[in-house]
């Protein structure tokens, strides 16, 4: 009978070298299909959808104004202002649509718009239903000739 010498190796340590092996290949196949997933997610174009939700957060505070009967200059003019600046990187944020004259025509009617309500800002509630109104009718045009 042969005795194991202590340079042979135990029955079973190899297949559990390769369990542990294969174990560690797997997590770290795992951490790389992760790092790469975040690194072409931080890739995209995040301008776009940016701009469309700072607008939607100013439009519903100016709805939420209308409201809650708060319609002074003071309690829109801000959120107009936004809406301005915001309009001013429509072409930029969506350089493909910037191409299509009815988008450029779109975001100039916009800014139009609200260039209209800041030289002369609604100061009753009427007014300010109207202005959400005209400014409304600008994104829903925009949003039915694009958004299909």
């Amino acid at each position: 009978m042969s005795t194991p010498t202590p340079d042979s190796p135990k029955s079973g340590s190899a297949s559990m070298r390769y369990f542990f092996v294969w174990a560690i290949g797997l997590v770290l196949g795992i951490v790389a299909t992760v790092m790469i997933g975040n690194a072409l997610r931080a890739r995209q174009d995040h301008l776009p959808k940016a701009i469309m939700t700072v607008q939607k957060f100013h439009m519903s505070v100016l709805k939420r104004n209308l409201e809650q009967n708060r319609c002074a200059a003071t309690d829109t003019i801000p959120n107009l202002q936004t809406l301005r600046r915001m309009g001013d990187d429509l072409e930029a944020a969506f350089p493909d649509l910037a191409k299509d004259d009815r988008f450029v025509k779109h975001a100039s009617d916009f800014r139009r718009v609200i260039d209209a309500s800041l030289a002369s800002p609604p100061t009753s509630c009427e007014g300010l239903k109207q202005t959400v109104a005209m400014i409304g009718d600008e994104c829903k045009a925009c949003h039915d000739d694009f958004n299909k």
